[in-house]
């Protein structure tokens, strides 16, 4: 699959998700087989690149070709000159939310608030397409809710506007991330334009994002909160893509799972690292034997060396 000049490893891709899809999870996504991985959203609000969370986001030291943020906002003149900040920041693809469906975003009319207005959606995404020389793609949901599902119709005005790729939710914003998943409306987007369309929502094995790709024509599927714990997911799903067979989990999770652990704590520092590790180890645990009292173990744990002592002791057992 190609975004503007990129060919992508893989249509396999890892979803932005704020407190989730850091710099080292990006890279371990696209170890395991990840095609792309979209960074949290940045707010398109010049006052915020300074804090210590947005120059976070905007670090891709040591990330692989192409690196793809996602930036958010409601004013067309601010998310240019977010969609340029971060292009000079290292950005090779500029992704522009409006399928966010959180109140405080869709508050301040941005993310998929923004679906109840086609006109501003052309602004923006005229104006970002615009201001940068990367490509720009765009991810949306079905509509803003079940009685005004526009999906088809802002699809045709990102294409009209440049947009190299889209990404649909198949939810709508009233239904946030409840209820069944529908694939009808992506289905449609994809019989109506001609840019790559990405299926996003619920897709957990390798068997769901096949009959996702069959029934909806999409180019690719993006994985949201089913990588958490199994980065390997990636691999697995192209892998039964190409190939028609399963990869099983692969050997030796627990030095993956302490590499994990380790570039958190250097990416984030002492304090910070070991809130955001706490998380992930559970997440690896999931599912697991006794997997209840190892996360409340870890959650009282603040050092590297505690939580490294105690994940070895657990994911050491034979299960």
């Amino acid at each position: 699959m190609r975004i503007g000049q990129y060919t992508l490893s893989s249509n396999v891709l890892l979803a932005p998700m704020a407190g989730i899809t850091d710099r080292p999870f990006r890279i371990l996504c696209r170890r395991f087989g990840a095609g792309l991985a979209v960074s949290e959203m940045v707010s398109s609000h010049s006052l915020l690149w300074g804090s210590v969370k947005t120059l976070r986001r905007a670090d891709h030291t040591g990330e692989p070709f192409p690196r793809s943020v996602q930036i958010v906002g409601s004013d067309p003149e601010q998310m240019a000159a977010a969609a340029r900040y971060n292009v000079d920041q290292g950005a090779d693809i500029i992704d522009i939310n409006m399928g966010c469906p959180a109140k405080k975003i869709c508050g301040v009319l941005a993310g998929s608030a923004l679906l109840k207005d086609e006109s501003k959606i052309a602004q923006i995404l005229t104006s970002v397409v615009k201001a940068v020389d990367v490509p720009v793609t765009l991810k949306i949901r079905t509509g803003w809710d079940t009685k005004s599902r526009n999906g088809v119709s802002v699809a045709k005005i990102a294409e009209e506007c440049g947009i190299q790729a889209l990404v649909v939710h198949g939810r709508t914003r009233a239904c946030a991330y409840s209820g069944s998943v529908e694939y009808e409306t992506i289905r449609a987007i994809k019989a109506t334009v001609s840019m790559p369309v990405i299926a996003n929502g619920d897709i957990q094995t390798p068997e769901q994002a096949k009959e996702v790709l069959s029934y909806t024509s999409a180019d690719g599927v993006m994985i949201g909160r089913a990588a958490r714990g199994r980065p390997w997911l990636f691999q697995q799903i192209h892998h039964f893509l190409k190939m028609g067979e399963h990869l099983p989990d692969p050997e030796g999770r627990l030095e993956i799972f302490l590499e994990h652990l380790t570039s958190l704590y250097d990416f984030y520092g002492i304090r910070t690292g070991a809130l955001i590790a706490r998380k992930h180890l559970a997440w690896y645990a999931k599912g697991l034997p006794g997997a209840a009292a190892y996360r409340a173990e870890v959650n009282r744990l603040d050092t590297f060396e505690q939580q490294v002592a105690i994940t070895q002791e657990y994911f050491s057992q034979k299960f």
